[in-house]
């Protein structure tokens, strides 16, 4: 047989197999990767391993909230007690008690910052609460953009800012102490 007719022969069967007959083969016909496979105690170990991998911080990124509490905050393995305000490259005690203490003279800091912050997200405890509208017409007429959120919404935004390199400052209050865990014995 020549090569153009064994060729030829090969498509053949080969486009008979998979665009004509009314069962489709699959390509691979490994139990490993057919989408109904379930692994076995017998399968390779291989496939039994699960891995982790630790993601670290890219040089250069900005500073990460890495966890909040009721007493305050971790910070690139800084602990901050109470209220803070981020301002990379410096963290800083903010002196404000709960959302009503926000006020013009509060976030004066963040805009007087050079290189000018693009966003400032703050961060009002366990609950998303009303910031005094001439705080934010302030801001907004400095050129700042605010996103206003609870607190542990505030810290996973701030966190994505600074990874995607954007200017931003964080303005955030601790959430008080859940008590919807706890239990009381009568």
């Amino acid at each position: 047989m020549s090569t153009a007719v064994c060729t030829r022969f090969l498509l053949q069967r080969a486009t008979e197999r998979f665009l004509f007959s009314s069962r489709a083969v699959p390509a691979f016909s490994s139990p490993f990767l057919s989408r109904g496979h379930r692994l076995g105690p017998s399968d390779d170990e291989m496939y039994q391993r699960t891995t982790v991998s630790v993601m670290q911080k890219e040089p250069g990124s900005g500073v990460m909230i890495q966890s909040y509490s009721p007493r305050g905050f971790n910070i690139d393995g800084n602990k901050v007690f109470g209220p803070c305000a981020v301002l990379p490259p410096a963290i800083l005690q903010w002196n404000v008690g709960s959302h009503k203490d926000i006020t013009e003279e509060s976030v004066s800091l963040f805009h007087m910052l050079e290189p000018r912050i693009e966003i400032l997200v703050l961060g009002t405890g366990a609950r998303l609460e009303r910031i005094n509208p001439s705080v934010l017409a302030l801001l907004k007429s400095k050129g700042i953009a605010v996103e206003v959120q609870d607190t542990p919404n505030a810290c996973a935004t701030f966190n994505f800012l600074t990874s995607e390199r954007r200017v931003a400052a964080a303005g955030l209050i601790p959430p008080p102490v859940s008590t919807a865990l706890e239990v009381t014995q009568e």
